[in-house]
Order: structure tokens, then sequence, then C-alpha cells
């Protein structure tokens, strides 16, 4: 087994026999290049060669200790997650392997097919890659929920939750609060991805060509992730491209899709870990522009709009 290595993303030696082992035992390793975007594991580009070919595959590795003490099973319920998702009608990495309990490098660790595409974020056709997400969405949310195990919950304990302290009209994220603590209005359960906004969904000349990172697939509201891509879109643009995503959603889900602005406003709950900050990926991606202090005036914003909702 031979190595080019991209310089600094040196990955362990048994790491790679257990890459080589799980594709084909008479490849090479020919390529190994970190990927950008991923904050909460690390994840590398690996091209193998057989017989003067080249295939390209992804490894996830799962090195944030505070996250595998919350959940250890993360290899698995990803591995789990991927096989569920093949049965879509949009790209999916393929699972090829898992290591659950890092018997084969020093963490748990996945390993899938590689999807073409890149990640987004400065569109030339803001509509139609606004419709691309929401249309996306709507086939992830179609698939038959079977017996799939994880079941959704919230991020946040709800009962404990305040309004932030950062918060500008503390008036008004009160009434979030306390909308978000009323009892959980009832929803079909679907497959949802529970981490979906536009640095997980990959284009190819102007149309989706994958989504990834399925590691917190659940059955669930489908409001959750819309409410989830909402936020974020809120804090990459405005409220209005968020509001564009709604109605784009709406228009492909049909009578399929209820709106309830509670799941709008506990997604937003759900990223309340303090002051805001712009989030690494972002970054990590090419996007500039943003502040903290432009993410927490976006983030008032969108609360306000979504409290006028409430009180339609």
């Amino acid at each position: 087994m031979t190595n080019n290595r991209t310089k600094g993303t040196a990955m362990p030696e048994r790491v790679l026999r257990w890459i080589v082992a799980s594709v084909e035992a008479a490849s090479e390793v020919h390529h190994v290049q970190q990927l950008q975007g991923g904050i909460s594991s690390l994840i590398h580009r690996i091209t193998l060669r057989r017989s003067g070919v080249e295939e390209s595959y992804v490894v996830r590795q799962f090195n944030n200790e505070d996250w595998l003490r919350e959940e250890p099973d993360l290899a698995w319920h990803e591995a789990e997650s991927l096989r569920h998702a093949e049965r879509l009608a949009i790209p999916t990495p393929k699972l090829i392997a898992y290591d659950e309990t890092g018997e084969h490098g020093n963490v748990p660790a996945l390993l899938m097919s590689h999807l073409n595409g890149s990640v987004v974020l400065e569109p030339r056709d803001k509509q139609g890659w606004i419709h691309g997400l929401a249309s996306t969405l709507v086939t992830i949310h179609n698939s038959d929920t079977d017996d799939f195990p994880w079941k959704y919950a919230t991020y946040q304990n709800l009962e404990k939750l305040e309004a932030p302290a950062w918060g500008k009209d503390r008036a008004m994220w009160q009434q979030v609060i306390d909308y978000v603590k009323r009892p959980r209005p009832a929803f079909p359960p679907r497959f949802i991805h529970r981490d979906y906004h536009p640095t997980n969904v990959l284009w190819a000349n102007g149309e989706v060509s994958g989504v990834v990172d399925w590691v917190n697939a659940c059955v669930g509201p489908a409001g959750i992730d819309v409410g989830h891509c909402r936020v974020n879109l809120a804090q990459l643009y405005d409220v209005e491209t968020a509001d564009a995503f709604l109605t784009a959603y709406q228009q492909e889900a049909g009578e399929s899709f209820r709106y309830d602005p509670y799941w709008d406003l506990v997604s937003l709950t759900d990223i309340l870990f303090g002051p805001p900050q712009v989030y690494a990926g972002w970054t990590a991606l090419g996007f500039t522009g943003l502040t903290d202090a432009l993410i927490a005036d976006r983030l008032e914003e969108y609360a306000k709009s979504l409290v006028e909702r409430i009180a339609r």
C-alpha cells in the first residue's frame, strides 16, 4: 500500500489499512485530502488506485469527545441512516463500512462513497437554488419511516430554557420561550435529516447532486427540518430568504405539509447555546462578510418575524 498524501492531512496507517480492506485488498492509497466544512468530526477524501483506475471515498472520524459521550453510537447511527437514505430518489453517500468502537483507529469512523458536487452558498440563480433546496427536502420527507429506531428530540431542555441574555428585545424573546414551552403539536412522523441546511447539500451544473451528513437522521416532524434550514438561511442571508424557502417547500409539498410556526420557534431555540457566533463551517467554505454581531441582529429579526406569525 503506497500513499501520496496531501500535506497536513496525515492519517494513521491502521485506519488506511481498514479502508483498503473494506474496499478492495488489492487497492493502494493514492491520495488523502481533508475536506472543509465539517466542524464536529474529521472528514477526509480518500482516493484509491487499483489496476490504474482511481476511485474516491469519504471517511468520517468522530473525534469530538463531548459528542461521543452524549451519543456513543454515532457511527452506527449514521450507517443506518445511510442505509435508509439509499431508498431516496436523490443521491446520498453509499455506506461501505463503519467502525463503531474505534477498533481500527483511535475513534469511531464511517467509510462511504464520495459524491460529486460542491456546496453553493452564493448562487447565481438564488430562486432556483431555494427551490432546489426545498424540493430535495420534500423528497426526503416522502420516504417511509418503517421502524427506523432513532426518534426526534429537542437539543434543549425546553422547561429550563430562558430568554437569551444577549437579546435586545427581552419581551419578544420571552414570547418565543413561552411559546415553545406549550404542549407539542401533533405531527405525522417523517424520516427527517435533522441537520438540513445549505452546507449539507451538494450541487453540480445548477442541480442538487447529493445530500450529506446523515448522522442526526431520525423520525420526527417535517417542520423541524424546514425550521432548521430556515434559521440557517436567516443567519446567512436574511428573513426574506428564509421565508422564500418556506414558500417553496409549501408549494412542493402541497397538502402533505401543514405549516406550524411552533417548529420554527423550536428550531430557533435549539441553537441558543450562548451568544451568537458565525458558524465555522461557513467560513471554512469561504463565505465571508459575517460577524457575530450581524448574526445576533439577524436572529433577532428572524425571531421577531416568527412572533408576528404566531400573533396572526
